[in-house]
């Protein structure tokens, strides 16, 4: 499935869920020897891939130099790590990090990752459903603690990106509640978004922000229409 950013940012990509993919990925990172962060709260945890196993379904990377952002790895049940390397910018998400020994050197293992985002720097990218977006969303009206943000792409798969404050951090699976959108010349609509993953990106004016791509579940036929019409007019324009 391929997605394409719109709005102000530059960048264009991928997401795999295929097994196969995911390892070939992961082997190229750990043949190089690139490096993987992770970010945690208000620190970031630097490491390197170690060990790649599909068929055994996990993977090891090295421990942090900072003994605080391995404990604060560890308490995690889940982390997502990013790569910029040759041009790419790679996301991979894995679960359940337990401290283990790998050829005779302290690490972590984790469960094999289940997803994979692939981008890649590309100059004046351009959506069809530009003229329409961003919409403005008030993200889990339902929940906790609701906050402002934008979908920036909705798709006839279901998926809608969400752009934040970089003070906010989603982990994959989260349920969004109730978020409310505004759609053009209508009333707000409802709908519950799964977080699939999380990426940071930079908008063109150097912000730094975060984007999740997300699963709308359920859908309402008001966003349902809305993406329909968004397609035929791109297909008009193309």
């Amino acid at each position: 499935m391929n997605e394409t950013d719109s709005g102000p940012f530059t960048l264009t990509g991928t997401i795999s869920r295929s097994r196969p993919e995911i390892a070939r990925v992961l082997v190229g990172l750990h043949s190089r020897g690139d490096a993987i962060v992770s970010q945690l709260a208000e620190q970031e945890f630097h490491s390197k891939l170690r060990h790649v196993d599909p068929a055994e379904e996990y993977i090891v990377i090295e421990r942090s130099a900072l003994d605080a952002a391995n404990t604060a790895l560890l308490a995690r049940p889940q982390c997502t790590f990013r790569c910029s390397a040759s041009g790419r910018h790679i996301e991979f998400v894995a679960d359940q990090p337990v401290e283990t020994v790998h050829a005779g050197a302290s690490a972590i293992r984790l469960r094999f990752p289940h997803v994979v985002v692939l981008q890649h720097r590309a100059a004046q990218v351009r959506s069809p459903v530009k003229p329409h977006i961003p919409l403005r969303c008030l993200a889990d009206a339902g929940g906790v603690a609701s906050f402002d943000a934008y979908v920036t792409d909705l798709g006839a798969g279901g998926v809608g990106f969400l752009v934040y404050s970089p003070d906010i951090t989603l982990e994959p699976g989260t349920v969004l509640k109730r978020c409310s959108i505004a759609l053009p010349g209508g009333s707000p609509v409802s709908v519950d978004l799964e977080v699939r993953y999380t990426l940071p990106v930079t908008g063109e004016d150097g912000r730094r922000v975060l984007r999740s791509g997300c699963r709308l579940i359920d859908p309402p036929r008001a966003i349902t229409e809305f993406i329909t019409g968004l397609l035929m007019d791109s297909r008009k324009g193309s």
